[in-house]
């Protein structure tokens, strides 16, 4: 049986995802959960000339708005099933949450992660699990965890606690929404979410749709994983051929059933990179307000997790910066309220070299080369001098000498002050008299060496 089957199954009895249900799963959770800062960005909103809101769900308890789900939906397993203890699949932003609520209640878990979940949330699932919880990683993504964790339920007669197909799970992270209304003064006119498994924008989009039906949504998904665009495109859930692990929170090859269903059901529409409307305050003739999916560059998102640590201090994970990222792809309407939801704060420091190396890329501040040097004295100087801008840094070099040829490769990286400096850089190039090569980004050579 596949997981959605066994979800399906799960759910015949479960009551509709809406916006009381919500209300209802705020009041299971306020217990435990408390209500995380809504934070007006002056950086933000000067760049758009709106009135730009973070949504500071990296402060939860877990560091992610996952706990939200995961409570909602163990706090209400009848003593039979607490007694059977739960199972879990994440890549580990849901497994804090399980974690945490295993514990809070003394309800034994296993949790399967992939086995390339970072250090940092695996520590931390443990931390929140205590004895409790046992970690279990394998396979590589999010959709392999899934499968073992299937398995382990049809094995064990636990209970499965999806990450985001499922009508609790989703009404917990919905809650979100509730916050949102209660923290602001007026109506937003467009929220912009983070989506991996649909989850959390299933349950989102619901309340807004019927508390305030005016406001317009915008769901962002990582370019190398975008499984609701292709959805929505499709016209049902599709599975990803491959997809790039780099936004683990959001890594997910097959979108939830049931946020498919739900997203479709209230207009979702899917739009392919920079290609949004202008402005999302505008009413349809329904009176509702847009409802888009969208998805933005691996680099984009490193760029704006940088900028968030840089500005605000914030320490967002990739996920968690998906809606700030998004921001450079929309053109609100001055003086419109918008709230970005910073989804998770769950980053491991030792990525942030890669997380510097994406963004450079994508600002086009760094180029790579091949580069063959006539095997003569004082080559280097002449690229130095003849070559090199003098803001322009050489930040890698790798040469192999070989005394058979004429001229010998070496692989140089080059940091430029500007990205207007690359057209000056390719020029003196072919000026040279060494032969120059560039590695064009996405191509196989590009990939091996980032």
């Amino acid at each position: 049986m596949s997981t959605s089957q066994h979800v399906a199954e799960l759910q015949d009895s479960r009551s509709a995802l809406t916006a009381d249900e919500i209300d209802a799963a705020a009041k299971r959770i306020s217990e435990v959960i408390a209500a995380t800062p809504l934070q007006r960005s002056d950086r933000l909103s000067a760049a758009t000339g709106a009135n730009v809101f973070l949504k500071r769900e990296d402060l939860q308890v877990v560091r992610s708005y996952k706990i939200r789900g995961a409570y909602n939906l163990i706090v209400q397993l009848s003593d039979a099933e607490r007694a059977a203890g739960v199972v879990a699949a994440s890549a580990g932003n849901h497994a804090q949450g399980v974690a945490f609520a295993c514990r809070a209640m003394g309800i034994d878990g296993r949790i399967y992660v992939p086995s390339n979940t970072p250090k940092q949330k695996l520590d931390r699932i443990r931390v929140h699990g205590g004895r409790y919880v046992v970690v279990i990683a394998t396979g590589t993504t999010y959709d392999e965890a899934a499968a073992a964790a299937a398995a382990d339920v049809a094995r064990t007669g636990a209970t499965m606690v999806p990450p985001f197909d499922d009508v609790r799970t989703a009404a917990g992270q919905g809650t979100i929404a509730a916050e949102i209304l209660e923290q602001l003064d007026g109506l937003p006119d467009t929220v912009i979410v983070p989506v991996g498994g649909g989850g959390c924008i299933a349950g989102v989009a619901t309340y807004l749709r019927e508390r305030t039906p005016t406001t317009s949504i915008v769901g962002v998904e990582p370019a190398g994983a975008a499984s609701m665009t292709a959805a929505l495109i499709a016209g049902g859930p599709v599975t990803l051929p491959e997809i790039d692990p780099f936004v683990d929170g959001a890594a997910v090859r097959r979108i939830g059933d049931l946020p498919y269903k739900t997203l479709s059901g209230l207009g979702a529409r899917a739009f392919s990179h920079g290609s949004l409307p202008l402005v999302f305050t505008t009413e349809s003739a329904a009176g509702s307000g847009a409802f888009a999916m969208t998805h933005v560059d691996e680099g984009a998102i490193c760029t704006a997790m940088l900028d968030l640590y840089q500005n605000e201090g914030i320490i967002a994970e990739p996920a968690g910066a998906l809606s700030v990222a998004a921001l450079e792809n929309l053109r609100v309407e001055p003086g419109s309220t918008v709230v970005c939801l910073i989804s998770g704060g769950n980053n491991d420091v030792s990525r942030y070299g890669e997380i510097l190396e994406r963004s450079l890329v994508h600002l086009g501040l760094k180029h790579y080369f091949l580069v063959d040097f006539p095997q003569e004295p004082g080559q280097l100087r002449r690229f130095l001098d003849e070559v090199l801008g003098p803001q322009e840094d050489i930040t890698l070099f790798e040469y192999v000498k070989r005394n058979n040829r004429e001229t010998g490769a070496a692989l140089v990286g080059i940091e430029l002050a500007a990205a207007e400096g690359l057209s000056g850089l390719l020029e003196r190039m072919d000026k040279s008299r060494m032969q120059c090569e560039r590695l064009e980004p996405g191509s196989p050579a590009y990939r091996y060496l980032t």
